[in-house]
């Protein structure tokens, strides 16, 4: 096992009904908030109503900054920055999925940052000299609506460019949420498609680390296979009944744990994400929608470099036999069975699928190349990817 540090500082209040604290909870950190979210929240504008109301009762002044979309852009960072300025706030609400709390980070910290605020994105992996991740922000309070990102319990946050449509991240100690309200009532509202797109980004993140993660890790492996055996357990329970809030609280819980350091500490590579971030800048597509069309793409092209890590994966997440055949065989049907539980819920496992062809390939490969490849010329993973196994990774997807 190799050494590592852990360090999370968030204050996690959990449970059905625990939106109710919100008012005390930001009141023990400032007195005028600015509350963030969607452009578009006709779907929970009940839940934005009375967030407005518990957090006046407790004599919270309030902001309100509805205009964030589902790939937060810079200019929607800018905007809140100059809000935030303009009317003195001293705390901030992220209301919503990992779009909307990411830019709450982002903007909490452009307050207090100094120059061009693309400079705080790592948007270009072979030249950190020129970038300035935040030192400070301002304290953010969370309220997730989406069980995803695990972004109410992280310090990163995803952006896009958008002059160039680079779609990049940041992360620093200053931006860990102060305290994050985790109410699984909250998510009752979600449409099929986006809780499907959920559960697969909650996969994604402990998948990447489970295949391209440290060699001498059995317990890492273990609570990310915990994590991914959790969500196909219960995304189909709140798929059949969306009102499940018991299903929902696991899938909540479950992105958490994913993405909050715990289930790979010191080692987080996310190389599928890396084709995921271009694609979903370049097409405008959910997150989780692009995930889902990388993944098994990416598991087909390189099974046979950590074969025994896939085979862990198809015996223990999706229970293949010995009696499949060979240790290739059991690899192939555990990517197999993957790939058709993604279509069974629903979202896209291909390009076609979302309209990209094969002619596009070119552009998201140099795209990837230019955001993300070292200064060695590799993509980080086990193994290094090259520009030509991001290419046909890319076909694969098609």
């Amino acid at each position: 096992m190799n050494n590592f540090e852990f360090y999370n500082p968030v204050h996690v209040i959990f449970g059905a009904g625990e939106i109710n604290r919100l008012g005390q909870e930001t009141k023990k950190i400032g007195t005028k908030a600015l509350l963030v979210s969607y452009e578009k929240y006709s779907f929970f504008a009940d839940q934005l109503n009375k967030a407005e109301k518990l957090l006046k009762e407790s004599g919270v002044d309030v902001v309100t900054y509805f205009g964030i979309s589902e790939n937060p852009k810079m200019s929607e960072v800018v905007r809140g920055v100059a809000l935030c300025k303009e009317k003195g706030v001293d705390v901030l609400i992220g209301f919503g999925g990992g779009s909307v709390m990411d830019a709450t980070k982002l903007i909490a910290a452009g307050v207090l940052y100094e120059g061009d605020l693309w400079k705080m994105v790592y948007s270009r992996h072979d030249d950190t000299v020129n970038i300035q991740p935040p030192q400070n922000a301002l304290p953010v309070v969370m309220i997730p609506t989406v069980p995803a990102t695990g972004s109410e319990m992280n310090p990163t946050a995803v952006v896009t460019n958008d002059a160039t449509m680079e779609k990049s991240y940041t992360w620093s100690v200053c931006m860990y949420p102060k305290v994050s309200i985790v109410d699984p009532e909250l998510t009752c509202s979600l449409p099929p498609f986006v809780t499907a797109c959920s559960a697969a980004d909650t996969i994604a993140h402990v998948l990447e680390f489970h295949l391209t993660g440290f060699e001498d890790a059995p317990l890492n492996n273990r609570i990310q296979e915990g994590v991914m055996l959790t969500v196909l357990e219960q995304v189909g329970k709140v798929l059949n009944n969306p009102n499940d809030v018991a299903a929902r609280a696991h899938l909540q819980w479950a992105s958490i744990i994913a993405l909050n350091g715990i289930s790979q500490p010191g080692d987080g590579w996310t190389p599928m994400h890396q084709l995921a971030h271009v694609l979903s800048a370049q097409y405008n597509l959910p997150h989780g929608a692009s995930l889902t069309i990388i993944m098994p793409a990416w598991m087909k092209y390189f099974y046979k470099t950590r074969l025994d890590r896939y085979v862990q994966f198809a015996q223990r997440v999706f229970q293949v036999g010995d009696d499949i055949g060979t240790k290739e065989e059991i690899a192939l049907e555990g990517i197999k069975r993957f790939e058709e539980f993604l279509k069974s819920i629903g979202v896209p496992t291909s390009l076609k699928d979302v309209g990209v062809n094969e002619a596009d390939i070119p552009k998201l490969a140099d795209e990837v190349e230019k955001i993300s490849f070292g200064q060695d010329g590799y993509l980080r993973s086990r193994p290094p990817a090259s520009k030509d196994d991001v290419i046909n990774v890319y076909k694969l997807a098609i």
